[in-house]
């Protein structure tokens, strides 16, 4: 018996086999019931498990500050899976929402989130948020502009007010020698600290969010630091610590083929850190996660039908009727999982998944797969929970459908876009 072809470094995304026979089952469910692709299947179940898997790490985290008892909070990232059935499922158990614009936040209100459920972040608030003066928001000023013109507005509903604090762990990643756009310099935070403190509002959250799919836990704590002696020049001790998101999910690689977790161990790890930078706000009641991509990554796939297969040069490609131009833009930077349905074994020859719009850009995915697709099997696009549909587009066709699971069971919950509501929207 010949031994089986050593799968190229990079490729082995390691999930557990449990994991992929749920996704196989759900798949074919909404398959069936759906009838057209490209599709998104999403899942409550991967979620609830992520959440759970923190709240874990965080057992034995409650420690005695001050004359307080430390927490933990979920707030869910509303840009990073929009979804509507997602936001109804978060609500019914309990949990705050965070957004990022003003259609998110009409979302969470629609969706019945009570504002006191819900932090607004975000850059040039400003501009929308007056249209929408609600009582007890939570809101993380994040310029001086803005909080010039919000700070009025913020005593008068008795919000929750804090400042989003750009530390020098973060920076632009396409250009790492520049920070973002985002928060303050520690150094203009110190007086718009004092500012507000001047004028009678008190300061109760302090946050910073450092990007997305964080190279390692230590990042976290050099950043706390820095934001603990923001505070501390400026006389502040809040009640609550915003460290953002950014923790990377497991199962997805960079485009050389390296773990985005390679730097992360176990999460208890995170958990100790944050333990100790805790002691450094003396009157810390809770700290605050807002993670997107950790939680909701796991929780979507996307399903494309390979509709022509064409032999050429040194590589074999699929055209699909889905890819990265429409359904999966991370896949410029990221590698993901992918299935076949049916299963397909056999010799694996260097392939190119393409979409089917008119791009060569139009590239899900370039690996050695198995000789053995053919046009009418259908590609499981793994991780497609985080960032996929927001970043949808209707390049030459309208959106896919998305079909939802959670304990009720699965239902298609989007159709599929048709045409008069595609060119519809013109006038």
């Amino acid at each position: 018996m010949s031994a089986r072809p050593r799968q190229p470094a990079g490729l082995d995304f390691g999930h557990p086999p449990e994991t992929l026979r749920f996704w196989k089952r759900l798949v074919r469910e909404a398959l069936r019931i759906s009838g057209s692709t490209p599709l998104y299947v999403c899942s409550a179940q991967p979620v609830a498990e992520r959440i759970a898997e923190l709240d874990l790490a965080f057992e034995e985290f409650k420690l005695p500050i001050g004359n307080c008892q430390s927490s933990i909070r979920h707030w869910l990232s509303c840009k990073t899976q929009p979804a509507r059935p997602l936001l109804r499922w978060w609500r019914e158990r309990g949990c705050d929402i965070e957004v990022v614009s003003e259609y998110e936040l009409r979302a969470a209100l629609t969706e019945r989130f009570t504002p006191g459920r819900i932090l607004v972040n975000g850059p040039a608030k400003h501009h929308w948020l007056p249209q929408l003066p609600l009582l007890g928001l939570s809101v993380n000023f994040d310029s001086a502009n803005e909080l010039n013109e919000l700070m009025p507005l913020a005593k008068k509903l008795k919000w929750r007010v804090g400042v989003r604090i750009c530390t020098g762990q973060e920076f632009d990643p396409e250009n790492p020698k520049l920070p973002t756009q985002f928060g303050f310099t520690p150094e203009e935070a110190k007086s718009r600290l004092q500012k507000l403190k001047r004028a009678g509002v008190a300061v109760e959250i302090v946050h910073f969010h450092l990007r997305t799919n964080v190279a390692s836990p230590a990042i976290y704590e050099r950043a706390i630091r820095e934001v603990a002696d923001a505070c501390q020049a400026a006389g502040v001790s809040p009640k609550f610590l915003d460290v953002g998101g950014g923790l990377p999910p497991r199962y997805t690689r960079s485009r050389s083929g390296d773990g985005f977790n390679a730097g992360w161990g176990d999460l208890r790890e995170f958990a100790a850190i944050l333990g100790r930078s805790a002691k450094l706000f003396p009157n810390l009641q809770e700290i605050w996660l807002e993670n997107g991509r950790f939680v909701s990554a796991g929780s979507g796939v996307l399903v494309t039908k390979v509709l022509d297969v064409k032999e050429r040069r040194d590589v074999r490609q699929l055209i699909c009727d889905g890819g990265r131009t429409m359904n999966a833009l991370v896949s410029n930077w990221e590698q993901h999982e992918l299935l076949t349905l049916p299963e397909r074994k056999g010799a694996r020859v260097r392939t190119a998944v393409c979409g089917p719009t008119c791009m060569a850009f139009d590239q899900l995915a370039l690996r050695p797969l198995p000789r053995a697709i053919r046009v009418g099997d259908h590609l499981i696009w793994m991780e497609a929970g985080a960032y996929h549909i927001p970043w949808e587009t209707r390049f030459s066709h309208g959106h896919a459908a998305v079909a939802w699971h959670d304990e009720r069971g699965l239902r298609i919950a989007r159709e599929r876009q048709d045409f008069e509501d595609w060119w519809g929207s013109w006038a």
